[in-house]
């Protein structure tokens, strides 16, 4: 295996010489410079690096991945069709108004002992940018993640906070419908809550609301919601009240969470998490929700794999189809990304994830 020192990017720094890794989110509020990856079912890891600079403006990446033909889905086409289904009816018994439902691909690696995630990160970066992107890479720790999530879930200056929730996923804007509209503002409603428990009382806003946004491959709505903290809040109070992310849970969260479990079949791990950074000293942060989000796990079953996770926001008036399609529509460009291909076309599907189940 090749010698990867520990190692974060986000927001135009690189983040080397290692000084603690703590699950403490409390270490937030002390000092240094943190890079934090939070796993949807609530593990957390945070790293203090002593070496913060400008990053390299171009770096030459050196990723061979997997084809996008052998990745496998967690939940096949029709345990994804009848999800969604099951959804609906907890939605017509009033359990939830909407819950999301997310699959995890996997696909061994060609060639493990070479395999860097800062490599997949450039890759992502000059193959599909996005706003929120970043790596961190902890071997010893069993963090290895690269993002080109387009969501913001909390960024913070002093005692300012905001969320970007995205919803609504469309090929082009003409694709967006009704649905997308509803979900979005039903979930601005539910990050308003949750920023409300941590945030002074009236100062929650929604400064924009249903925004359309273009992405490589794709638009979405997005929704601004911003809040001044409460005397004394600081980050652990942010990631209790806050997490998992309102737009990849649901609401009402807690029905919606009991709903996922219940119907997933694999832990989302770091897609739909937290990652991203906080320099305590500044009293900054930002944290990315972990969409369009690659992880290696080396001692997954079978051999070294990689992951990726791909889902959709479900409401009384999706059709399973259409939702499936969205996942596939979600997917398509970054796998292409993480095979090495230099150019991937915008709006093709790729062809693995619909036709294979995850053994």
């Amino acid at each position: 295996m090749l010698d990867q020192p520990p190692l974060a990017s986000f927001d135009g720094v690189v983040a080397s010489d290692l000084r603690d890794v703590t699950s403490d989110p409390a270490a937030l509020e002390s000092r240094g410079w943190w890079a934090v990856v939070a796993d949807f079912e609530g593990g957390l890891r945070c790293a203090r690096f002593g070496d913060v600079r400008p990053a390299p403006a171009t770096r030459p990446h050196r990723w061979r991945g997997p084809h996008p033909a052998s990745w496998t889905s967690s939940l096949e086409q029709s345990a994804y069709l009848d999800g969604v289904r099951r959804i609906r009816e907890h939605i017509a018994a009033g359990d939830v108004y909407q819950a999301n439902l997310c699959r995890v691909l996997s696909a061994p690696l060609p060639d493990p002992a070479s395999a860097d995630i800062t490599a997949l990160a450039d890759a992502l970066a000059a193959g599909n940018p996005a706003p929120y992107a970043g790596s961190v890479r902890l071997p010893a720790h069993g963090v290895e993640v690269a993002t080109a999530s387009p969501e913001l879930y909390l960024r913070r200056r002093s005692g300012t906070v905001w969320s970007g929730p995205i919803k609504g996923t469309g090929r082009t804007e003409a694709d967006l419908a009704e649905k997308d509209f509803t979900e979005n503002v039903m979930i601005v409603d539910l990050v308003r809550n949750d920023l409300g428990r941590v945030c002074a009382a009236g100062s929650v806003t929604v400064p924009a609301l249903c925004r359309v946004e273009s992405h490589p491959g794709l638009v979405h709505l997005v929704s601004t919601v911003r809040g001044e903290l409460a005397p004394g809040a600081g980050w652990p109070d942010l990631l209790r009240d806050t997490f998992p992310p309102g737009s990849v849970t649901g609401a009402p969260k807690s029905s919606a969470l009991r709903i996922i479990e219940q119907l997933e079949t694999s832990p989302r791990g770091p897609y739909c998490g937290g990652i991203g950074w906080v320099d305590a000293d500044r009293g900054t942060g930002e944290l990315a929700v972990g969409i369009r989000t690659f992880w290696i796990e080396r001692d997954a079953p079978g051999g070294p794999a990689l992951r990726f996770g791909t889902g959709a926001g479900i409401t009384w008036g999706s059709d399973p189809h259409r939702e499936w399609a969205e996942t596939e529509l979600k997917a398509a460009r970054l796998l292409r990304v993480a095979a090495g291909e230099a150019h991937p076309q915008p709006d093709g599907i790729a062809p693995g994830p619909q036709a294979q189940q995850q053994a």
